[in-house]
């Protein structure tokens, strides 16, 4: 280093007072050297942070992939089953409406139902003395094809039952092309979006309830070694954060259910159920649960009651349904229900993910 640039960094070092160690390390860092103190503490500040965000970020995915692997078979999605089962896609799915004596209202949901591009096929059942003519059976068929979208058109059946009995809506139907079943009443609408996505959590759960209208139940007591439990509607499902059911009111089933619920569920059950003329739903709830050991799955979505009264309301609750509980945990000879806290939410239609 040459005697004259020696001199300048002297001159520069000792200008404004007497010589410090503490500048000349500091110039010796290149702090004076045009570059701000200030400056340099927020820019080592800002690198910290991105180290500790990019940490905390990838821990947080590796908790997601750990939480999903735990979760995955507990909500029973395996989706290592035979073939048959586990691309349960073909066709889309049938509708299954449940209707009675509402001529007039059935129109608007098989119109709806039969824009839905996954609708393969449209079944009402039918559960009057009368058969529906052949004149309102063709203005179905005409709505049915001028509402579809998709190159197949789906087609409308009416399965007719003489007798007015709510156990007619679970009984196997023949030559079904799609193993996935929409059931739904017939004053319920479900927009076609939400029931797509619904339709696509069921794919990745094929044995179990996929639906939008949860319950819940809980033990109320247990005396003697007798249990007795109470039965939850929504806003129990809201306080409590968990549920245990969803209702064939609006839901998604395997096809294999039907024939299950119709020839290998206890007849006492069905029995009950056309006594009591109720809770056929939870009886369809309770079969799927005591065959799987896993919970059903709830849509997050928004669905419609139309017509001036339900046929069963979507907040409904009352001494029917948990005496309807417990005389069918009776008769199972055990509490089959397994209780859930999550639920499927499509992620574009949320604003916070």
């Amino acid at each position: 280093m040459s005697t004259t640039i020696i001199a300048i960094r002297d001159a520069a070092l000792t200008a404004g007072g007497e010589y410090s160690p503490a500048k000349q390390k500091a110039a010796n860092k290149g702090i004076y050297n045009g570059r701000s103190p200030l400056l340099h503490r927020r820019i080592k500040q800002l690198l910290g942070g991105l180290k500790f965000k990019l940490l905390f970020c990838l821990s947080l995915i590796c908790l997601v992939f750990w939480f999903s692997s735990k979760i995955g078979p507990f909500m029973g999605w395996n989706l290592d089953l035979p073939s048959s089962v586990s691309n349960p896609s073909r066709g889309g799915y049938t509708v299954l409406i449940n209707t009675w004596k509402r001529n007039s209202l059935l129109k608007q949901p098989v119109a709806h139902y039969a824009s839905c591009g996954g609708t393969d096929a449209i079944h009402v059942v039918w559960s009057e003395s009368e058969p529906p003519s052949d004149q309102f059976k063709a203005y179905l068929n005409n709505i049915v094809s001028e509402k579809s979208q998709a190159a197949h058109k789906p087609n409308i059946r009416f399965d007719l039952n003489e007798e007015d009995n709510l156990n007619n809506r679970f009984k196997p139907i023949a030559d079904l092309r799609t193993d996935a079943i929409f059931s739904v009443d017939g004053d319920v609408i479900v927009p076609c979006h939400t029931l797509d996505f619904a339709f696509t959590v069921w794919r990745s759960a094929p044995l179990t309830m996929v639906g939008f209208v949860p319950r819940m139940h809980w033990l109320d007591e247990e005396k003697n070694g007798m249990a007795r439990y109470k039965y939850g509607g929504w806003w129990s499902v809201w306080l409590m954060g968990t549920y245990s059911m969803v209702l064939s009111k609006a839901a998604f089933f395997h096809k294999n259910y039907i024939e299950l619920y119709t020839n290998k569920m206890p007849s006492s059950i069905r029995d009950y159920v056309t006594r009591e003329r109720n809770c056929e739903d939870m009886a369809m709830s309770l079969l799927v649960a005591n065959a799987t050991g896993t919970p059903p799955i709830w849509v997050k979505g928004k669905i419609y009651e139309i017509g001036s009264s339900g046929i069963r309301s979507l907040n409904g609750h009352s001494d029917e349904q948990n005496k309807c509980l417990n005389d069918f945990v009776a008769l199972y000879g055990t509490m089959p229900l397994v209780s859930a806290n999550v639920k499927a939410v499509e992620a574009r239609n949320e604003w916070f993910w």
